[in-house]
C-alpha cells in the first residue's frame, strides 16, 4: 500500500471514530434536552442583573441631577389640576403668581431618600411575580397602537379588543416576555369608559402575568377596581398583591400636567395600584433635541410625579418612568428603532440607578413596518443596550412596528428569541476556576478524544449556560433544503395560529367570569365565543 494510500485508510478510520464519539456526544445531548430544568439553573430567566453598559459616567450623572434641580426650582410645572396643588403645596412646592408649582431641592431629595423602592410587581400567578430593585431585568409590552399588523397581507387594519386578548394569551406562554402591558388600543370600543374596562378584562383574563392598564378619565377607574377585586377574591388581598399596575402620563411636555391623567393617578393610588409615572417627551419636539438634555427634562417630569404621589400617600410603589423618544430631526417623525433611541433608554436607566429607584423605560419600537431584517436590528440594538444597562422594566419590547403605530402578534413569538438573545447578553459571563477549564482542556488533550463534543463539562453546561431559540433557524443549508426552506415568519405565523386554536387561559374561573358578566352586564364586550367558551 502507497503512502497516500495508507494516508487515506487513517484519516477515513479516524474520522470514522469522530463521527462515532459526535454520535454519542449527540446522544447524550439529546438526552439531556428532554430533561426540564429547574427555573434557577436556566441559562435565562426574569430579574437577570445588568448594568454592566455605562454610556454615563458619575460626573455626568451629578451634572443631570443639578440641572434636574435647578430646573424644577425655577421653571417647575404648569397646568396642575385643584387636588394636585393642594397636595403639593402641603409636601412643600411653591404656587407662583404664574401659577406653576416649583419645587425646592430639599423637598425632591426628600422624596428620593423615602420613597418606594425594592418592591415586587405581582402577577396573578405568583411564578411571575417581579423583583423590581436594583439592576434586574425584565422585558415586556406595552404601547397604545391603532393597527395590527396582518403579516401575511402585508397590510395594516385597526386594532380590535380581540386582538389584545390574543396577545395577552400569546404572552402567557413566550418565557422571555415577563409581563404584559396592554399593547393596542380597541378601535372597535369607541366609548372611554368601555375601552378602558374592557382593555382590562382582555388583559387580566388572558395572562396571568403583571399586566400595565391606562385609564382615560378618573370615573374609569372605580369600575375596574371592583372588578379587580372581585378577581383577587377581595379588596385586602388586591392590595396585598396588586397584579395590575396604572401606565400613566400625568405629564404633558415639556413640564405640564395632564389634567385627566393626574384624576387617574390619584385615584388609582387610592384604589391601591402600582402607579407608572410616564412621561414621553419628543426629543426634538417635545423634549430638547440635545441628548442630555431629554434626559434632564425627563427625570425632572418623572421627580414631580413622585413628589406627587408620595404627598397623597408616603410609600406608594411608583416606576421611574422616564420615556423620552427619538425624532428623525430631517421630518420630525418618531425614530424608535434608532441608536440615539438605545442611548436614551439607556441613560435612563442609570438615572434611575443613580437615584436607586425602581426604572420603567421603552425599547424594541422598531421604525420597520414589518417583521423583517430592519426591524430586527432595531429590536435588537435597543432591547440587548437598555438589558446591558441594567433597566428594570423594558417596556414595548416585544411586538411593536411603525413607530408604536402597528402591533403585529407574529412579532411577539419572533422577539421571544430576541429577547432570550438578549437576556443572555445581559446574564454576561462567569469566571470561576471551574469555568476556566484548565482541567478539562488538559484532559481532552492529553488523555482524551482532542475534542470537547462529549466531554461531561460540554453536558453539563449545555442547558444552564447557553441559551436556544424555539423558532431560530440553526439548520444547515442542507437540512433547511430538506426541510422546505423555512423561514422565521412562516414559522412564526404557524405558531401564532396553533397557539391561538389551543390557548384559552383558564387563570380565572368560568364560575368568576359568570359573576363579572352578571355584575357588569353589557359593558364586558369581548364575547364568550373569542375566549374558547
Amino acid at each position: 500500500m502507497s503512502d497516500t494510500a495508507e494516508l487515506q485508510t487513517s484519516a477515513q478510520d479516524s474520522g470514522a471514530d469522530a463521527r462515532s464519539r459526535r454520535s454519542g456526544g449527540r446522544e447524550a445531548r439529546r438526552a439531556l434536552r428532554a430533561a426540564p430544568l429547574a427555573d434557577d439553573v436556566r441559562p435565562i430567566r426574569p430579574g437577570l442583573e445588568g448594568g454592566r453598559y455605562k454610556p454615563l459616567v458619575q460626573q455626568d450623572l451629578e451634572k443631570i441631577h443639578g440641572a434636574v434641580l435647578m430646573l424644577l426650582e425655577t421653571v417647575g410645572f404648569a397646568n396642575a389640576i385643584p387636588s394636585c396643588v393642594d397636595a403639593l403645596v402641603r409636601a412643600g412646592a411653591t404656587l407662583g403668581e404664574d401659577k406653576r408649582l416649583r419645587f425646592p431641592r430639599g423637598l425632591i431629595e426628600h422624596t428620593i431618600k423615602t420613597a418606594a423602592r425594592n418592591f415586587t410587581l405581582h402577577g396573578q400567578d405568583p411564578k411571575h411575580d417581579m423583583v423590581i430593585q436594583g439592576t434586574r431585568v425584565h422585558y415586556g409590552t406595552a404601547g397604545a397602537a391603532v393597527h395590527l399588523v396582518d403579516v401575511e397581507k402585508r397590510e395594516y387594519r385597526e386594532s380590535l379588543l380581540q386582538d389584545i386578548y390574543d396577545a395577552a394569551r400569546l404572552v402567557e406562554g413566550l418565557d422571555n416576555i415577563h409581563f404584559f402591558q396592554r399593547p393596542m388600543v380597541p378601535r372597535d370600543v369607541p366609548d372611554p369608559l368601555e375601552m378602558d374596562f374592557n382593555t382590562l378584562y382582555a388583559c387580566v383574563m388572558g395572562t396571568s402575568k403583571h399586566v400595565g392598564t391606562s385609564f382615560t378619565v378618573r370615573e374609569n377607574v372605580k369600575p375596574a377596581l371592583e372588578m379587580l377585586y372581585a378577581i383577587a377574591g377581595g379588596e385586602e388581598n388586591f392590595r396585598a398583591r396588586p397584579f395590575v399596575s396604572n401606565s400613566n402620563c400625568f405629564v404633558v411636555p415639556p413640564m405640564k400636567f395632564a389634567e385627566d391623567a393626574c384624576g387617574v393617578l390619584e385615584a388609582c393610588v387610592e384604589g391601591g395600584i402600582p402607579i407608572l409615572l410616564l412621561s414621553a417627551g419628543q426629543a426634538g419636539a417635545t423634549a430638547p433635541a440635545a441628548i442630555a438634555g431629554a434626559v434632564v427634562q425627563a427625570v425632572a417630569e418623572v421627580l414631580v410625579g413622585l413628589v406627587y404621589v408620595n404627598a397623597i400617600k408616603p410609600g406608594h410603589p411608583c416606576i421611574f418612568g422616564t420615556w423620552p423618544f427619538v425624532s428623525d430631526l430631517r421630518t420630525g417623525a418618531m425614530s424608535g428603532g434608532s441608536a440615539e433611541q438605545a442611548l436614551l433608554t439607556a441613560a435612563c436607566a442609570q438615572m434611575a440607578q443613580f437615584y436607586d429607584l425602581p426604572g420603567g423605560s421603552a425599547a424594541g419600537m422598531a421604525d420597520s413596518k414589518l417583521p423583517d431584517i430592519q426591524s430586527g436590528y432595531e429590536k435588537g440594538i435597543t432591547n440587548v443596550m437598555a438589558g446591558l444597562s441594567g433597566l428594570n422594566l423594558v417596556y414595548e419590547s416585544a411586538g411593536m412596528h411603525a413607530s408604536l403605530l402597528g402591533f403585529c402578534l407574529e412579532s411577539l413569538i419572533i422577539d421571544n428569541d430576541m429577547l432570550g438573545h438578549c437576556q443572555r447578553c445581559v446574564r454576561g459571563i462567569e469566571v470561576s476556576d471551574a469555568a476556566l477549564s484548565l482541567d478539562t482542556i488538559a484532559e481532552v488533550c492529553l488523555n482524551g478524544p482532542g475534542h470537547y463534543l462529549g466531554n461531561e463539562q460540554t453536558l453539563r453546561l449545555m442547558q444552564t449556560e447557553y441559551f436556544y431559540p424555539a423558532i431560530g433557524d440553526r439548520f444547515s443549508p442542507k437540512e433547511w433544503n430538506e426541510k422546505g426552506k423555512p423561514d422565521i415568519l412562516s414559522r412564526a405565523i404557524a405558531e401564532k395560529k396553533k397557539v391561538l386554536a389551543e390557548r384559552f387561559p383558564r387563570h380565572v374561573p368560568k364560575a368568576l367570569d359568570d359573576r363579572l358578566r352578571a355584575k357588569f352586564g353589557d359593558l364586558i364586550k369581548l364575547p364568550r365565543s373569542g375566549m374558547g367558551l
